[in-house]
């Protein structure tokens, strides 16, 4: 009783009962309607820019064949791979935070980042790949297999793996692997040319032979994801209080990890390594919507590709006919947020 009495009472924005549910169903409404805006400004803005008349048009068959080819083979696959690795992103952040109880744990935490970019960087440097679809296998590839490394070496010695053994050797595996990668991207800067586009977080190039083969594993991630929901509530409360409730710590530990692996995984290998998504987003909606995991996770996941997505719009206007790649206005638009963020004690509060 202590333990819940501590969350009603720790300032946190929680709502009980059915205004709680009536917010979260408000919000999930309000936030659909963004994101049905920011694929529309993402189908519509570019170089070429489209009316959304002639988006509409086109999307019903009646395009030239000029609209035609900036609609279908340029910017669908290119909204598609936001919403995708939006929410991917949205969803690892917010069970990351929620599983290490730490505020300022992103998926990147767990060595996904640097394993995928390892990978990467051996497959240009050794297969002479330069193509997104051939590497993007390997950087799924090399995510799984550090993920596993970080859990392994976590849970080695006495004791289960626990939070902060996890976060302290996934950032310490992370930064040596990042190490290796600049060694060997500096070796062959020429070669390395091919992947700087990725390395900086991009939508653009992604075609549906690389989407398509992808979507199966976020997939999968989201539906675990939302079934850790109510055990990660119960975690929160402190994992004796977790398992007097009938929960299974060691289970749900697991099922993060494997959740966070699939998404993170699947949304650095499509899109590159794209930070302050998964951070951000799930402070946003604690502090707007409440602390309950199971409508923290849902509406991350359609959080996440809005900013995603308009970050992505601003990135191929703010210095036309040039684009910025997303990853670096993601990281421009997070920061001063995150700031605000910090300025609200509430916003901080995980439970």
């Amino acid at each position: 009783m202590t333990a819940l009495a501590s969350v009603e009472t720790s300032g946190a924005p929680h709502v009980r009962g059915p205004r709680r549910g009536l917010r979260a169903v408000g919000g999930a409404i309000v936030l659909l309607a963004a994101l049905a805006v920011a694929v529309v400004l993402s189908l519509a803005i570019g170089a070429n820019p489209l009316s959304p008349e002639a988006v509409w048009t086109t999307l019903r068959g009646g395009g030239t064949p000029e609209t035609d080819y900036v609609l279908f083979e340029l910017r669908i696959p290119r909204t598609v791979t936001g919403l995708v690795a939006g929410a991917a992103l949205g969803v690892a952040g917010a069970l990351i935070q929620a599983f290490t109880r730490n505020p300022l744990a992103d998926p990147g935490i767990l060595g996904v980042n640097a394993g995928a970019a390892l990978a990467v960087a051996l497959g240009v440097s050794l297969l002479g790949l330069r193509d997104v679809s051939q590497f993007v296998w390997l950087a799924f590839l090399g995510a799984l297999i550090v993920t596993v490394a970080v859990y392994l070496i976590g849970s080695a010695g006495r004791g289960s793996a626990d939070p902060l053994r996890l976060t302290l050797a996934g950032v310490a595996l992370g930064a040596v692997l990042s190490g290796i990668t600049t060694g060997i991207s500096l070796s062959d800067p020429d070669a390395f040319d091919s992947m700087r586009s990725w390395n900086a977080g991009s939508l653009l190039g992604r075609g549906f032979d690389v989407i398509v083969p992808i979507l199966p594993f976020v997939a999968a991630g989201l539906v675990l994801a939302l079934l850790l929901g109510p055990g990660l509530n119960a975690v929160g409360l402190g994992e004796d209080v977790a398992r007097a409730q009938g929960a299974n710590v060691a289970g749900i530990r697991i099922g993060v990890i494997i959740a966070v692996t699939l998404l993170a995984g699947a949304a650095t290998a499509l899109a590159g390594p794209i930070a302050f998504i998964g951070l951000m987003v799930p402070h946003v909606i604690r502090w707007t919507f409440g602390v309950d995991q199971r409508g923290i996770l849902p509406l991350s996941a359609v959080l996440a590709p809005v900013i995603l997505l308009l970050a992505d719009v601003l990135g191929r206007v703010i210095i036309a006919p040039a684009e910025v790649p997303v990853g670096i206005v993601a990281a421009f638009i997070g920061a001063p947020v995150l700031i605000v963020l910090a300025r609200q004690r509430r916003a901080c509060l995980l439970y």
